[in-house]
């Protein structure tokens, strides 16, 4: 593709351990605080108020940080593990179980007390109750059973080591409440938990529900670190991201996550909007579907990552806030990251000889075929921040080189059951927002494949072992040079086609203050010390 044509279509894009700390970073000054303030946050979609049930993501992740407590969460200063409603945390000798300390006092929102039943509720009864498909579970898969030591002390027992187990248990993995769940054939289908005033821990609980509009939440004064410094918080359903930032221009949000750099100036020269430029350990990719036969052969895919101009969807979605990726591990990680794998830079033409050596070949009508079948995927996408845009960029660039790919535009909670839940695509274009960790076993590993996160269906037993030597490290120097070779070998094989890593931006109201910069997920997990400033 020449010069011109890239910038026309940029053009259009851009219109188109064991550790033990203190309960709280930062705590608000009591006379600092405004009493009365109700904070507004933005929401693309009714979230669904159980964290594991499936399909609950981004529209669901961040309201249940605030409502469910974890076992733990991230430090707003290196985004290691500290705790939450576990104290304190140490692994077996054997490395096949880690030591849980629950913390003492704890009251679920209806005033029950929490204790280690609930962790093991949670865990044996839904995670790894395979006949329920919780969401993300198989991030836990190395888990076999939790195992109850006493009402204040649990034990995870693994099948196999886990070092990074205390990351995953801060990732979106909120405790749920065995008094009020285990009565139910489902936990995860109660829709009057789900969709109405579920029993929580955190520090604000639902007060009103009103599909399709808002949730709202109310200060919990039975939490543990003590009474939130907020009257209220109110998430509000709005699904058109221009929409969201026109509120939060008028005054009408507090908070918008997921910001496009193409709004960015507006919101600075605002007066009462500051942005927030975060880093997370987060990919962007197009995600081959390896039950299709064609993907057998990672020269496909290679061709096809070589025909997108991943530098020129950066600059016209990103407005330069990100950089192309190389693979699963985002360059957070510092001496995880390794950088000097096989990339795959802009090349129409190496892409299109490499689809002639495979056979596909251009025909008449400008299409590849081969065997008499054109070269052509099914492209379904949901309606959320740039994955619209994106995948129409992505469609262009392989038009170019004479492959077709069908998009499908679709509501974002159809898209999850579509693509996610259903796995009924054969390309598609997403992200993954992962824990501060290298070990990305739960995306990749053959346990994860068809209900799983991992999206793709790529299992490959080598590429398990390369993950299991990471996970069984326990040194910087051992984890160092295991997914070292793990990241050499996901950049041939390309079990995700790697697009960008991306700066994160979040608008909030510079009167908010007990905001943790580092990542969203880490500030709602500090929501307690949220405050207006008066």
């Amino acid at each position: 593709m020449g010069i011109g044509k890239s910038l026309v279509r940029i053009a259009t894009a851009a219109l188109l351990m064991t550790a033990v700390l203190g309960p709280a970073f930062g705590p608000a000054l009591a006379q600092e605080a405004d009493t009365t303030a109700v904070l507004a946050v933005a929401t693309n979609a009714d979230p669904t108020l159980n964290p594991w049930t499936p399909g609950a993501v981004i529209e669901s992740n961040l309201i249940n940080t605030i409502l469910f407590d974890q076992l733990t969460r991230y430090s707003p200063d290196d985004l290691t593990p500290v705790p939450a409603l576990a104290t304190s945390w140490t692994p077996d000798a054997d490395g096949l179980g880690w030591v849980f300390e629950l913390r003492e006092g704890v009251q679920w929102s209806d005033g029950a007390p929490f204790s280690a039943a609930d962790v093991a509720f949670t865990f044996n009864d839904v995670v790894l109750n395979a006949s329920l498909g919780a969401q993300s579970a198989s991030q836990f898969s190395t888990i076999d059973h939790v195992e109850v030591i006493d009402d204040h002390t649990v034990r995870f027992v693994l099948k196999s080591p886990f070092s990074a187990l205390p990351y995953y248990l801060a990732s979106f993995a909120g405790i749920i409440p065995a008094h009020v769940l285990s009565q139910h054939e489902n936990p995860l289908t109660v829709a009057s938990f789900n969709k109405g005033i579920p029993v929580t821990t955190g520090p604000y609980k639902v007060a009103e529900f009103v599909p399709g509009s808002f949730v709202r939440l109310e200060p919990n004064p039975l939490h543990w670190a003590g009474a939130p410094k907020l009257a209220g918080i109110n998430f509000r359903v709005i699904a058109d991201p221009n929409t969201q930032v026109a509120q939060a221009l008028s005054g009408d949000l507090d908070i918008v996550t997921r910001l496009s750099p193409q709004v960015i100036g507006g919101i600075e020269s605002s007066g009462h909007l500051e942005v927030l430029r975060q880093s997370q350990n987060i990919f962007f990719f197009v995600a081959p579907n390896h039950d299709d036969e064609r993907f057998a052969d990672p020269r496909l895919k290679q061709a096809l990552l070589m025909a997108i101009d991943r530098q020129a969807l950066i600059d016209a979605l990103l407005a330069g806030y990100g950089r192309i990726a190389t693979g699963p591990v985002a360059p957070m990680l510092g001496a995880l990251y390794d950088g000097n794998v096989r990339d795959y830079p802009y090349d129409p033409e190496a892409a299109g000889a490499l689809l002639d050596e495979l056979g596909w070949t251009l025909q008449a009508d400008g299409v590849r075929a081969k065997d008499g079948v054109r070269l052509e995927f099914a492209m379904p996408t949901g309606q959320f921040g740039d994955l619209v845009p994106a995948t129409l960029l992505v469609q262009q660039f392989w038009e170019d080189i004479g492959v077709v790919a069908d998009v499908n535009i679709l509501e974002w909670n159809a898209y999850i059951q579509e693509v996610i839940v259903q796995r009924n695509y054969e390309v598609t274009l997403a992200w993954w927002s992962m824990p501060p960790t290298a070990d990305v076993a739960p995306y990749f590993s053959c346990s994860a494949a068809d209900t799983g996160n991992n999206i793709p269906n790529y299992c490959n037993p080598e590429l398990d072992a390369l993950m299991d030597a990471g996970r069984a490290a326990l040194t910087l120097e051992d984890q160092v040079a295991a997914y070292a070779a793990m990241q050499e070998f996901t950049a041939e094989e390309l079990p995700y086609l790697y697009l960008w890593y991306p700066d994160i931006l979040t608008a909030k109201n510079v009167a908010l203050q007990g905001f943790p910069a580092i990542t969203a997920a880490t500030a709602f997990q500090f929501a307690v010390d949220w405050y207006i400033a008066r």
